[in-house]
């Protein structure tokens, strides 16, 4: 890279950072080590401008396009093969997106510079509010993101579309000055807190959710994500629901005491987290909101058409029996 920017400044323009996972959850400061040239949307004569750029793609990528079965990415060769234009033109007004590995072990999510080419294994979110972020990293968020995600191994996958656009945010918190508040103090404690031991999301959660570990830090983290989570619920109106965790184990595995595979005594699956009646009535109250949403939803539709039309209708008649389901989804914001 720095090769290409010493021989021609202009190539610069379309080398970019790349990050994935990997960078998000080890690094203390989310720090990126690839970078990826990038044409985005370019037709082939105006990626030839870059001379430089174009003879590493068309040595490297167009072989491999050209044997590949699907005829769009043969064609396009020097592009990527599955583009997000509508996730830069929505970040591009923005300093910064919230973003969360597609698959971990924990869900925890965390502001990035929105100048990045980001990998598939990484979920982008259109926002910068830390109100936002408190919300997503909350213990309600992270109750729907357990019931609805699959699991890959001893990681969970977060899937948009299960994970997000099932939860319905609590009203007006676009403009909660207190969400605003505490999810800046916890977000900058957090970051502050991984520089100081270097040590990144996966490793900070880790001690976290150790039940021997007494670190005053870490002691502080678990207060301040107690005020986050007293925040959220108190922003749906649930001020009746305790937020005192204690250690549970995620799950109970004969194996457990097993030693792995390098020797090492398996760590037991402990999690700092509220009691199953608070995580079910928590649960339940979602599922509930999801649905009158979802109901209040089709209704205004209905009054909004007063002829509707029959493909209209049927669409309309599968989303009223998906309503009848335990969990109906409601459309969400997110992108990937």
């Amino acid at each position: 890279m720095y090769r290409l920017i010493e021989k021609n400044p202009r190539n610069a323009e379309l080398i970019f950072p790349y990050i994935g996972g990997e960078e998000v959850n080890g690094s203390p400061t989310h720090t990126h080590d690839r970078y990826v040239i990038n044409f985005g949307e370019m037709s082939e004569d105006e990626a030839r401008e870059y001379p430089d750029l174009m003879k590493i793609v068309e040595e490297k990528v167009k072989p491999g396009r050209l044997a590949q079965n699907r005829e769009i990415r043969a064609r396009y060769w020097w592009r990527f093969g599955e583009t997000t234009p509508s996730l830069f033109r929505a970040i591009a007004p923005l300093e910064r997106v919230l973003v969360t590995a597609r698959v971990s072990q924990r869900s925890s999510f965390t502001f990035l510079a929105n100048n990045m080419v980001f990998s598939e294994q990484l979920v982008v979110f259109a926002d910068e509010r830390y109100s936002f972020f408190c919300i997503l990293q909350s213990r309600i968020h992270e109750i729907c993101v357990k019931f609805f995600s699959s699991t890959i191994q001893d990681g969970l996958r977060y899937t948009p579309s299960d994970c997000f656009a099932t939860f319905p945010f609590p009203q007006n918190w676009e403009t909660n000055p207190t969400l605003e508040a505490v999810g800046k103090e916890y977000y900058e404690y957090r970051a502050a807190l991984m520089v100081r031991n270097n040590q990144g999301l996966t490793d900070t959660y880790n001690r976290f959710h150790d039940p021997e570990e007494c670190d005053a830090d870490i002691l502080k983290l678990r207060s301040l994500h107690a005020a986050m989570d007293k925040a959220v619920l108190e922003a749906y109106g649930w001020t009746d629901i305790p937020t005192d965790c204690t250690f549970l184990l995620d799950y109970d595995d004969e194996d457990e005491e097993e030693e792995t595979s390098n020797g090492r005594q398996r760590k037991k699956p402990w999690r700092y987290r509220w009691t199953e009646e608070v995580h079910d009535e928590v649960l339940a109250r979602l599922l509930d909101l999801n649905q009158e949403r979802s109901q209040a939803e089709i209704l205004g539709g209905k009054a909004a058409q007063k002829k509707p039309k029959a493909k209209a209708s049927k669409k309309k008649a599968s989303k009223a029996r998906k309503i009848k389901e335990d969990a109906p989804i409601i459309p969400g914001l997110n992108l990937e």
